[in-house]
C-alpha cells in the first residue's frame, strides 16, 4: 500500500496589478490542512478530487499537507509564499516518509523574489522527500512554465480544456501515472518546449481555433503512440512580466525521452505556425458591444451575454456606463466589486432607496458611476457552483447587495471580486437570469462552460482594463526579447 502526499498551492498572478496577494487573500478563498483536504474535496470537481479517487481506488493511503488558493491579484507576498511552502514541507517531514507526492499547482504564480514560484515550491518539496520519491504536478492551462519546473518534477499534467471542465480528469491522469510508476509499470520521461508566443486569455478557449487545433493534434499523438502518456498544451498567462511567460508544450512518455522531445518539438512548431490566431484579433469596445447587444435583443436572441474580458479587478464602469448611456433595459451586471458601496447599502438596509457612487476605484477601471435605485437584496453571499465547471465548489463573495435601478436594470455589488461561471452567479443575489435580456459578466472564457449552451448570443467586450486583448499596451521588462508579438525584437521602430 502506497502512501501518497497531496496538496496544492494555486494563484494566477497578474504582475501588473498593484495590490499584492497576501495571506488574507488566500484565506478569503480557501486554505485547507491535513485530512481536511481530503474531506473538503471529495465532492468538488477539481484536481484534488481526481487524486483522491484514484489513490483510494487502488488501495493507497492519502496524506494531506496544505491546499491554498487565492483569487487574481498582483505578486504573492514573500510572507504568504514562505508560509504555505513551509507548512507544506513541514507536513511532509512530519509524515515520516511518503512514496509519492501529488501537487495541484497553477503554473502562473509569481511571488516576491520568486518569478518561477511553482518551480521553487516543488524544489523545496524535493529537498524534503529526496530524489527517489516521484513528484507529479497538475497545472492550469494558463501556466507559464519552463525547464525549471520540469527539472524538479517527474511528470507535469496541464488541464486540456478552457473553460477548465476537466480538472478532475487531469488529477486522475496524474494519479494514475503515479500509481503505475510506483508499481514499476511506468517510467516517466518528459520534454518541454516553448514556441515563443504570448497571448491574451480571451483567445485561448479550447472549443475554438487555434486552441482546438492544437488539442486535436496533441490528442492524435496520444492516440497513435502507445508510449505517449499525456501531451499538455498550455497557452500561458499573458498578464505576467516573468521570464518563463508564454505558451509551452509538455510531453510525458513511458521511458522514451527522445519521443517526448519529438512530440514537444512538433507541437511547438505547429503552434508557431498559428501564432497570429493565438495572439491577436479585434474585439468590440463597449459602445459597439452594447449596440450589438441591443440589436440582438430586438431580434429575440436572448439572453445576450456581454463578457467583459478586460476587467481583472471587477470594478470597471466602462460597460455599465455605456449600457445606461444607450438606454438599455432588462439587464443584470454580476458583479461590481466595491466593498465601500456594499457597506453603505448594508447600513440603509434591504428595501431602501439608495443613491451611491460605485466602482471605478481600480487600475484602468474608469470613473465611479452614480447609481440610484432600490436595494433589493443584502446579504453575505457564498454559493455552490452547479454548472459544468468546478461543480460542487463554493464561491465566496462576502457581504453583497443588489440594486434595482428601474426598468429591470440590476447591478450586483460584492465585497470580493467575482467571476460568474453559471446561473448561480446571478441567482445567489436574488436575480433570475432567465428573466433578463442582457447578462453582463466579468469573464473571458470560463462562463462559456454554461452559457454557450444557454445564451442566445455571446458578445466579447474589450473595454479599457488590466486584461486587454491587445498586450502591446502593457510594459514588459522581464519577458524574452523574441517572444511574439510583444517582445522587444518584434517592436517596429518608427
Amino acid at each position: 500500500m502506497f502512501r501518497i502526499a497531496i496538496g496544492g498551492l494555486s494563484h494566477e498572478t497578474h504582475t501588473f496589478l498593484e495590490k499584492r496577494t497576501t495571506v488574507g487573500d488566500f484565506a478569503d478563498r480557501h486554505v485547507q490542512y491535513g485530512p481536511e483536504i481530503i474531506e473538503r474535496n471529495r465532492t468538488v470537481s477539481n484536481y484534488i478530487r481526481g487524486f483522491i479517487e484514484v489513490i483510494e481506488e487502488t488501495g493507497g493511503e492519502l496524506v494531506g499537507t496544505v491546499n491554498a488558493a487565492a483569487n487574481v491579484h498582483g505578486y504573492v507576498t514573500r510572507n504568504a509564499f514562505e508560509k504555505f511552502t513551509t507548512e507544506m514541507t513541514d507536513a511532509l517531514r512530519e509524515a515520516e516518509g511518503v512514496d509519492g507526492v501529488l501537487l495541484a499547482l497553477h503554473g502562473a504564480m509569481a511571488a516576491e523574489d520568486y518569478d518561477r514560484a511553482e518551480a521553487e515550491a516543488v524544489r523545496r518539496v524535493r529537498s524534503v522527500v529526496g530524489a527517489d520519491v516521484p513528484i507529479m504536478v497538475t497545472l492550469d492551462l494558463h501556466a507559464n512554465e519552463d525547464h525549471h519546473l520540469t527539472d524538479v518534477a517527474d511528470a507535469v499534467f496541464v488541464c486540456k480544456k478552457y473553460p477548465h471542465t476537466d480538472t478532475r480528469e487531469t488529477g486522475e491522469a496524474a494519479a494514475r501515472c503515479m500509481v503505475a510508476t510506483l508499481r514499476g509499470e511506468f517510467m516517466p520521461a518528459m520534454a518541454l518546449h516553448k514556441p515563443g508566443i504570448i497571448s491574451p486569455s480571451i483567445f485561448q478557449g479550447t472549443d475554438f481555433s487555434p486552441m482546438r487545433d492544437f488539442r486535436e493534434r496533441a490528442d492524435e499523438w496520444e492516440r497513435v503512440e502507445d508510449d505517449v502518456c499525456y501531451v499538455s498544451v498550455a497557452p500561458g498567462f499573458g498578464y505576467a512580466d516573468v521570464p518563463d511567460v508564454g505558451a509551452s508544450v509538455i510531453a510525458v512518455t513511458n521511458g522514451d525521452k527522445a519521443l517526448a522531445e519529438k512530440v514537444a518539438r512538433d507541437m511547438s512548431a505547429y503552434m508557431w505556425k498559428k501564432r497570429e490566431e493565438l495572439a491577436r484579433r479585434p474585439i468590440a469596445g463597449p459602445e459597439e458591444a452594447v449596440q450589438k447587444a441591443r440589436s440582438a435583443v430586438q431580434d429575440g436572441r436572448c439572453p445576450v451575454v456581454l463578457a467583459d474580458g478586460a476587467d481583472r479587478t471587477g470594478d470597471s464602469t466602462h460597460l455599465l456606463r455605456q449600457l445606461m448611456r444607450q438606454g438599455a433595459g432588462n439587464f443584470v451586471l454580476s458583479s461590481l466589486h466595491d466593498p465601500s458601496a456594499v457597506q453603505f447599502c448594508q447600513q440603509l438596509g434591504e428595501g431602501s432607496e439608495v443613491a451611491v457612487s460605485a466602482g471605478g476605484w481600480g487600475q484602468a477601471s474608469g470613473e465611479p458611476i452614480h447609481l440610484e435605485g432600490r436595494i433589493e437584496f443584502v446579504g453575505d453571499v457564498t454559493y455552490e457552483l452547479t454548472g459544468p465547471m468546478n461543480t460542487g465548489g463554493t464561491v465566496g463573495c462576502g457581504p453583497s447587495a443588489t440594486l434595482n435601478l428601474g426598468d429591470s436594470r440590476y447591478v450586483v455589488l460584492t465585497s470580493l471580486n467575482h467571476q460568474v461561471r453559471d446561473a448561480e452567479g446571478f441567482r445567489a443575489f436574488g436575480v433570475d437570469p432567465s428573466d433578463m435580456d442582457i447578462l453582463i459578466v466579468r469573464s473571458r472564457v470560463h462562463f462559456r462552460a454554461y452559457y454557450d449552451r444557454v445564451a442566445g448570443e455571446i458578445i466579447e467586450v474589450d473595454a479599457p482594463g488590466m486584461g486587454p486583448a491587445d498586450l502591446s499596451g502593457l510594459h514588459f521588462y522581464k519577458i524574452p526579447a523574441d517572444i511574439f508579438p510583444v517582445g522587444k525584437n518584434w517592436q517596429v521602430e518608427v
